[in-house]
């Protein structure tokens, strides 16, 4: 057998150490991100809970702010986007509007069910959403996700008489709930304080019930009709 020669071993251990550090400086920026606000914290602060001694190591592994955050919504995205698509395979013909907003809301509860605990990624997303700029990043992430084309499709299609503008506007009402009944259990968890479900399966079907609702919620023509 053909042992490696030094130069190969070499890299190889250089690749290991550089993924060792991009996933602490992930895992420290998700954690402060989630705490303080994307605006309160610095690359600095991100290298040096990452126990980096190089101040410029989040530019170097990642590249500016908004590259750091779009790299941790991918991280979790990859494990998001594989339950979404099998819960979308699932599905048949007779699929009804439940069914696919259930494939939009679970996957993402099964995911921070998974994780370890206590969770911040539910948080880190509630902190971009006032900013449309980070608010917009993590939507162009979630586009790029065939499943998710697939679940607005099967929406789409139950409610074939839904005018544009409310369609856009009751999405936007239910990305809020989902990212902020979500943030808002993650957070009574990390603070050891009572929550109204026992477990994220069933915050995710309240959440189901609730997205279901709204809607299928009645349109009056004059609040769709003003500016």
């Amino acid at each position: 057998m053909t042992r490696p020669d030094e130069s190969t071993m070499r890299r190889s251990a250089h690749a290991d150490r550089s993924d060792g550090t991009r996933e602490a400086i992930l895992t420290a920026a998700e954690r402060l991100f989630a705490e303080n606000g994307v605006f309160a914290v610095s690359n600095r602060q991100v290298s040096d809970a990452a126990g980096q001694g190089n101040n410029a190591a989040v530019g170097y592994h990642f590249g500016t702010k908004s590259d750091l955050i779009r790299a941790i919504v991918r991280k979790h995205n990859e494990q998001v986007e594989r339950l979404c698509q099998q819960m979308v395979e699932r599905l048949g013909d007779d699929a009804t509007l439940r069914d696919w907003i259930d494939c939009l809301v679970r996957p993402l509860a099964t995911h921070l069910a998974e994780l370890e605990t206590p969770t911040t990624y539910a948080r880190f997303s509630a902190q971009l959403m006032p900013d449309p700029g980070h608010r917009d990043l993590v939507s162009e992430e979630s586009l790029r996700s065939s499943a998710v084309l697939q679940i607005i499709e099967g929406q789409h299609r139950c409610l074939p008489d839904m005018p544009p503008q409310v369609r856009v506007e009751r999405s936007a009402m239910a990305r809020q709930l989902i990212v902020g009944m979500f943030a808002e259990r993650e957070r009574a968890l990390a603070h050891d304080e009572p929550t109204p479900h026992p477990t994220w399966d069933a915050m995710a079907t309240s959440l189901v019930d609730a997205i279901t609702g709204l809607m299928l919620a009645p349109i009056t023509e004059a609040g769709a009709e003003a500016s």
